[in-house]
């Protein structure tokens, strides 16, 4: 099988480095809108480099993987569906909501396969928790508890193009939720602030917000995110239920400490980035997207599942700027 790699910064990296091993891959196509850092790339990893996009779609490849800035995404998911090429793409799919219905109609439209990049469907603490909810475990679920804690802010210059932290941040647990519960929701009440750096505010962000969501079947679930966690990177899902509690992300090495005298707390090295938190669950996503591509499966995460996650983060957003509770219904319009 050939794949084709769109953007070589940071995540795309990772995949090239991912994408390198997985069996039944034979061959890497390496682009990036610097071609010296696309060789540099490939080189790395023994792949190989392309000068441009075209020639990338030239090579006819078998999938792509598009891990290029996010104003790229629409034009590269576009082009893949008009090449009649199966596409992973990172999220999200296009900077609005508007934005991703018309890609997920061209899509629909080629009748290519879409996988969208939210790893955290394929961590092992994640698939864990929501097997136990789905084999009754955990009785009825009452409540969910969600955070994505950075631990230090992104550099200023990132803001104005990040869409604010819930569609940046809060997406991916949005989408946790949703996916974990198997519900859906329906109302968002949510707020901000900002302690931390001046160039938050300037660029109209928060560094720190909390959703309340309330889901279709009346279960309850709190999301949290910021930017300044100085303990560690930590990402959490909690499912309460009548008959017990499910956590993902408490382990050896998530940055708690219990305050409890003589109680010891988690004790190893915190979690730096993302990369190291969810380095198993990226293998696995593009292990998957090899088996999309194929025709194998279908697709563990498609357009409509990020187009209903960015929902709640635009309803978040609005709820946070007009301190108000916003239906979802509201936002779909």
């Amino acid at each position: 099988m050939k794949v084709g790699l769109v953007g070589v910064g940071r995540i795309g990296a990772l995949h090239a480095g991912t994408l390198c091993d997985l069996p039944g891959i034979d061959t890497v196509l390496v682009a990036d809108a610097d071609p010296g850092r696309a060789k540099v790339c490939a080189d790395r990893f023994g792949l190989t480099p392309v000068g441009s996009v075209d020639d990338l779609f030239a090579a006819r490849p078998d999938g792509v993987v598009i891990a290029a800035p996010t104003a790229a995404h629409a034009e590269l998911v576009g082009r893949a569906a008009r090449a009649g090429v199966a596409v992973f793409c990172e999220k999200p799919l296009a900077p609005d909501a508007a934005g991703t219905r018309a890609v997920l109609a061209e899509v629909e439209a080629a009748g290519v396969p879409l996988q969208v990049g939210f790893q955290r469907r394929f961590d092992p603490g994640y698939q864990a928790a929501k097997e136990r909810l789905r084999s009754g475990e955990l009785g009825r679920l009452h409540s969910v508890w969600a955070c994505t804690l950075d631990p230090a802010p992104p550099p200023a210059a990132y803001l104005p193009t990040s869409g604010g932290i819930f569609r940046d941040c809060g997406v991916h647990d949005f989408d946790a939720v949703r996916w974990a519960t198997g519900a859906e929701v329906v109302e968002v009440h949510a707020t901000g602030a900002n302690r931390g750096a001046g160039f938050f505010a300037a660029a109209d962000d928060v560094d720190t917000g909390h959703a309340l969501l309330t889901l279709d079947d009346g279960t309850l679930a709190s999301v949290a995110v910021s930017r300044y966690n100085g303990a560690g990177y930590d990402v959490r899902l909690e499912l309460h239920g009548s008959l017990g509690t499910a956590v993902a992300g408490l382990d050896a090495r998530a940055p708690l400490a219990s305050a409890e005298p003589g109680t010891p707390g988690p004790g190893g090295a915190a979690y730096a980035n993302f990369a190291e938190r969810f380095a198993a669950a990226y293998v696995a996503e593009l292990a998957a997207f090899a088996d999309v591509a194929a025709g194998r499966i279908s697709s563990p995460c498609g357009g409509e599942d990020a187009l209903e996650a960015f929902y709640v983060a635009d309803a978040a957003e609005l709820s946070r700027r007009e301190n108000r509770p916003v239906r979802i219904e509201e936002v779909r319009r």
